[in-house]
């Protein structure tokens, strides 16, 4: 099994970067894994919800620990959410383009978390789930 069929096999899943914004890729993201039929969570610490779900200021904040971790942020903020994925026990994340930070990576990675920063969309791979 590879990385992002690894990544595909979590339970719980969060979308760093959610956004009440339909046009915005951390909105689609998470659309895509709700409409997928997984269980995710929105974490924006600006919004109080997406999509009819409550919106989360941080990992550390949702009512679980995910198990995967998709982030569309910026990549000073990518470190952030990647450290304070480490400290709880994600064991899946997944940098969406744009979002991938080295240095974050091979944080991750040395903690032992899958890690898919090549470039790949998780937007493209789930439409050809459907």
């Amino acid at each position: 099994m590879n990385d992002i069929e690894n990544f595909l096999t979590a339970e719980t899943y969060a979308v760093a970067g959610a956004s009440r914004r339909r046009e915005k890729y951390g909105n689609k993201v998470f659309r895509a894994l709700l409409a997928a039929g997984r269980q995710a969570y929105p974490l924006n610490p600006a919004q109080e919800e997406i999509e009819g779900h409550p919106a989360y200021r941080s990992i550390a904040d949702l009512p679980l620990v995910p198990d995967a971790l998709s982030i569309i942020t910026p990549p000073v903020v990518t470190r952030q959410v990647v450290a304070e994925a480490i400290s709880i026990g994600v064991k899946h994340i997944w940098m969406q383009p744009g979002a991938e930070d080295p240095q974050a990576s091979e944080a991750a990675r040395e903690a032992g978390i899958n890690v898919i920063d090549n470039g790949s969309c998780i937007l493209v791979v789930l439409a050809g789930y459907r």
